[in-house]
């Protein structure tokens, strides 16, 4: 089973819609490193400088830390999915190679693997 271009489209554009709102969630706690796309560094408000309100600070950077962790790597599956695409290598199980079924990309166009694996 190859994938009619129409649908390769239509899961692409999941993909990329997916991607600018993982952008979009990330952008509200972080600030992308130039280095790579999709690599984030976690940023917190700068409240003051007493006890109380570094202490504000650490919590608000911990709580962001671990979102901002999460979508990162949600955000970077996305990217390696869209790569694929380009290469021609996407729809293939990473653990056994076989094609992942088409109602298994429309539910999760970034997902890696098939069904068994």
């Amino acid at each position: 089973m190859t994938i009619d271009k129409t649908i390769l489209a239509e899961l692409k554009a999941a993909l990329l819609k997916e991607k600018e709102e993982l952008e979009s969630n990330l952008g509200k706690i972080a600030r992308p490193i130039d280095k790579a796309e999709g690599d984030y560094e976690t940023s917190f408000e700068d409240i003051g400088t007493d006890k109380d309100d570094n202490a504000t600070e650490v919590d608000q950077y911990t709580q962001n830390l671990s979102v901002e962790n999460t979508l990162e790597k949600k955000l970077q599956v996305i990217l390696e999915a869209l790569e694929k695409m380009e290469k021609g290598t996407y729809g293939f199980c990473e653990n056994c190679q076989q094609e992942i079924p088409l109602d298994r990309l429309r539910a999760n166009p970034s997902a890696k693997t098939c069904i068994k694996c």
